[in-house]
């Protein structure tokens, strides 16, 4: 996320805990606001929770604003497992012939969870998070200009928090690498779902210094200059400070994307993030060579995309009459 407008999100990965807000707040006092501040988290309802990604997403308020509070156990990771293995405390659970389980209960600093506090949470940003039905909607290129368009411009999205890290006014300090220049340029940066302990779920998010693209329908042959600019300075960055290559990597968009600002990710192969399905994803390489051969591939195409179902945007196709 770095994070998403249609959700958002935050996290400095290497802490375990941290306040995400579309300004600086993570930049005042530290590790004692962030704690003062989630404990005054009032839980409202459970949004989504998941025992296998062990997770959960939580709406209520925070100082009288609308939150919505992520929770992820931290993953265990090889540079901790034998300090976690000889400092925990076990409780025998069962045993049965060659099988044993056991409780483990490991030393605070080893046993994080990484904390998402988005604050003042929109009503999108709920929608965002919480388990619904989803659809798939096929949008041809008179959909997009009559349907989708305007909705978009009806929209008020917030890219302050875009605006912030293209500005050095927040995050600064998290971006892997950055091409300032203002047309091909863009700023490289981990996402707040990856917590940047281990390479297998590597996820970091190219955003582009141009403002005047919001997605893949606004692609043209003028675009290709940056696409191959984020693509191959983006992959030469990972390499050089992951050491992960481009053979291991995912580097593809969305549509629809979760905001409307152009952005690039770039996800390790061995991670199953959200959104890699192919009714959402677009690999960059297959962008780039589409806009070779068909200069108006992505302003004629139709698109197929997943949709909520309480999303107005899938409204508005049902009073089209095209879902």
């Amino acid at each position: 996320m770095a994070a998403s407008q249609n959700g958002g999100g935050s996290d400095p990965k290497n802490e375990a805990k941290r306040l995400k807000t579309d300004g600086n707040d993570a930049e005042n006092d530290g590790e004692h606001t962030a704690e003062r501040s989630i404990s005054a988290f009032e839980v409202g309802r459970i949004l989504r929770e998941s025992a296998r990604e062990k997770n959960i997403f939580v709406h209520g308020k925070l100082d009288d604003q609308e939150a919505v509070i992520i929770l992820e156990k931290t993953p265990i990771t090889q540079d901790v497992l034998q300090e976690m293995l000889k400092s925990s405390t076990q409780m025998l659970e069962m045993r049965n012939d060659i099988y044993s389980t056991y409780q483990l209960r490991p030393p605070p600093h080893l046993n994080g969870i990484k904390t998402t506090v988005i604050c003042p949470a929109t009503e999108k940003h709920v929608k965002k998070y919480l388990r619904q039905e989803t659809f798939l909607v096929e949008e041809t290129e008179e959909d997009y200009q009559s349907i989708t368009l305007p909705y978009i411009n009806s929209q008020s999205f917030s890219l302050q928090w875009v605006y912030n890290i293209l500005e050095k006014k927040a995050e600064a300090d998290r971006i892997v690498f950055e091409d300032p220049d203002p047309r091909v340029g863009f700023v490289l940066l981990p996402d707040f779902k990856w917590d940047q302990k281990q390479l297998d779920d590597l996820y970091l998010i190219a955003i582009v210094h141009r403002k005047d693209v919001k997605s893949l329908r606004d692609l043209t042959p003028d675009h290709l200059p940056l696409l191959r600019n984020v693509r191959e300075k983006g992959l030469e960055a990972i390499m050089k400070r992951y050491s992960v290559p481009a053979s291991k990597l995912r580097v593809m968009l969305h549509y629809q994307p979760s905001y409307y600002h152009l952005h690039v990710h770039f996800i390790s192969l061995d991670y199953e993030a959200p959104g890699c399905g192919v009714e959402r994803a677009h690999l960059l390489a297959d962008v780039i060579q589409n806009l070779q051969e068909e200069p108006e591939y992505y302003r004629k195409h139709t698109l197929t995309f997943p949709i909520r179902a309480d999303d107005t945007l899938l409204t508005k196709f049902k009073e089209a009459g095209r879902v």
